[in-house]
């Protein structure tokens, strides 16, 4: 059977011509047209915040954390329930990580757990430095909530948008409301540069500095200077060409994954199978359609019994993030929480999601899902 990814790229046809003008003018390096392209759409396109292409968003992260000039003793607040390029960075810096939990409507950071870490860590005498809000699979956190804590507290907002371009809470993109925000291009997002990110701010010196910082810290000097570290994180700019496509057809693949969603969500109305929430104000990009599976209403069938199967049909699925408190390489840092990650990564499934899936792919999963739980019910 035809393998059904996860999350596959989905080229408009576009990208092949911008790559070719790179190529046929020569453009083949961490500069020229199509980088400072891409950068100015991708500004439009957020609603004005200036824009530093890298060349991934664990690199932005990093970035992030250098110009908030993070460094070894601190320690950084992160969304526990992520993928470990959101935690990565901060061991970068030598700062420490400190996990917060996740609150089951958004499946995001529980502004509940961000408060009392931020006390918690305040009374030992280690007032957090940042504060990393990861958007999980595209949808918006309890931002104003959020928000709110970081001012009352003073406490920078960093935030990790790397699924979430495309997506809006109350009419603005998310990515835009903290000090800095990041995008991923990475090859299974909802556009990609093959790899990359970028940096957000409406910070210009901050977006300067990112810059200068991801050219290797180079002088303005004839001759080689540099007077600090810098690093290799520019995109090239025929990577940037692909992203210049890409951004054509950005809504276009936001509102097929919407689809996705309200498909399955359509045909998977069955008690014991619930879908990760919209709530109001928000306007996900359904990055990935994601359920949760009861046991107790299936005859003990699991989603790890959902995804084995699927697997044996040539259908990609994945659970969702182990959190990073349990995972070994962090393990030992502080958490603050109820566990409510735990569960969701327990009972919890990204099914295929892909922007290029044909209405046969969507029926072949729905029908898998549903041969694995509904034979045999009463």
């Amino acid at each position: 059977m035809k393998k059904i990814w996860l999350s596959s790229p989905h080229m408009s046809g576009n990208e092949y011509k911008y790559v070719t003008e790179a190529f046929d003018t020569n453009w083949i390096a961490p500069i020229g047209p199509h980088l400072n392209k891409f950068e100015e759409d991708i500004q439009k396109y957020i609603g004005g915040s200036k824009v530093a292409a890298l060349s991934s968003g664990t690199a932005a992260l990093h970035l992030a954390l250098m110009l908030l000039d993070i460094g070894e003793g601190d320690e950084v607040i992160c969304s526990s329930f992520t993928f470990a390029a959101s935690a990565n960075p901060i061991t970068y810096v030598n700062a420490t990580p400190v996990f917060v939990d996740s609150e089951n409507e958004s499946w995001n950071m529980s502004p509940e757990y961000l408060e009392e870490a931020i006390k918690d860590r305040v009374s030992k005498g280690k007032k957090p430095k940042a504060i990393i809000l990861v958007y999980l699979y595209g949808g918006a956190a309890k931002v104003n909530e959020i928000i709110a804590i970081a001012n009352k507290y003073d406490v920078p907002l960093i935030e990790d948008a790397a699924e979430a371009l495309g997506a809006t809470y109350k009419g603005k993109a998310l990515g835009t409301f903290g000090e800095m925000g990041i995008f991923s291009f990475n090859g299974n997002k909802i556009i990609t540069t093959s790899g990359g990110g970028a940096l957000v701010s409406t910070n210009e010196e901050y977006i300067s500095k990112s810059k200068f910082l991801a050219t290797q810290a180079r002088d303005n000097a004839p001759h080689y200077q540099h007077t600090q570290i810098g690093y290799n994180y520019r995109m090239s700019n025929v990577s940037a060409a692909i992203g210049v496509g890409q951004l054509e057809i950005l809504d276009k693949h936001v509102k097929l994954r919407r689809g996705n969603f309200e498909f399955y969500k359509n045909e998977l109305d069955v008690d014991g199978i619930e879908f990760i929430k919209e709530f109001d104000d928000t306007y996900s990009n359904r990055w990935l359609t994601c359920i949760t599976i009861d046991p107790k209403k299936f005859n003990g069938k699991t989603r790890e019994d959902v995804r084995l199967a699927l697997e044996k049909q040539n259908i990609e699925t994945r659970p969702l993030w182990k959190p990073m408190h349990m995972q070994p390489v962090f393990e030992k840092y502080p958490f603050y929480g109820d566990r409510t990650s735990e569960f969701l990564f327990d009972v919890g499934l990204c099914l295929p999601s892909g922007s290029n899936l044909s209405q046969d792919d969507l029926d072949r999963v729905v029908g898998g899902i549903k041969d694995i739980l509904l034979l045999n019910l009463d």
